[in-house]
């Protein structure tokens, strides 16, 4: 089971953090600190894995790891997930951000929080794997996109709900927009 998905910078700014498991505020900041502090001396040519700190749960688990130019994408995994599929995992995730953002950089992360949780939340659910298949998950993220669109465009619903109204019965007389805007509100005593 995947217990936490991080991404930070270089300087152990931390972009995403998605805990699947509980832990307060105050220990997942320390997971933070001590998930970088042990990446961040490692070499590039090392393994991609190493044992959880100590807060994460000691030698049961794994962080798994890719570094690309100025984040660290992290997965912390428990013993019965394959450290090769993570790193698969990892590979599918930074490429959908990819196709996403176009060739995806640390001020996406930053600017497009919502949409980079949800490009997760396709991928891993509840500490789970639910999808890799990223033609599958670029499908529901332009569907996510196109709701988007249709939403933003209800903030002209009430100049077209009254004009619908006003074709219905065109002989009601409905109150103007400007009428409604001159509208006084009772004003109530202070206790």
């Amino acid at each position: 089971m995947i217990k936490a998905a991080l991404i930070f910078n270089n300087h152990g700014k931390p972009r995403l953090t998605k805990f699947f498991s509980y832990y307060t505020e105050e220990i997942q900041q320390q997971i933070i600190r001590e998930t970088f502090l042990l990446l961040s001396k490692r070499e590039d040519s090392v393994c991609n894995f190493l044992e959880g700190g100590t807060l994460i749960g000691g030698s049961d688990f794994r962080l798994v790891y890719r570094h690309y130019a100025t984040l660290y994408f992290v997965f912390c995994v428990d013993s019965s997930e394959s450290e090769l599929g993570i790193l698969d995992l990892i590979q599918v995730f930074v490429e959908t951000l990819d196709r996403c953002f176009e060739n995806v950089c640390e001020l996406d992360l930053i600017f497009h929080m919502d949409k980079v949780h949800y490009i997760l939340q396709e991928i891993v659910m509840g500490g789970m794997v639910v999808e890799t298949n990223q033609t599958e998950i670029l499908t529901h993220i332009e569907a996510q996109q196109q709701i988007e669109k249709k939403e933003a465009g209800m903030g002209g619903a009430p100049a077209r709900a009254l004009s619908a109204a006003k074709s219905m019965a065109p002989n009601v007389n409905l109150p103007k927009l400007a009428d409604l805007q001159n509208i006084s509100l009772p004003s109530f005593k202070k206790l």
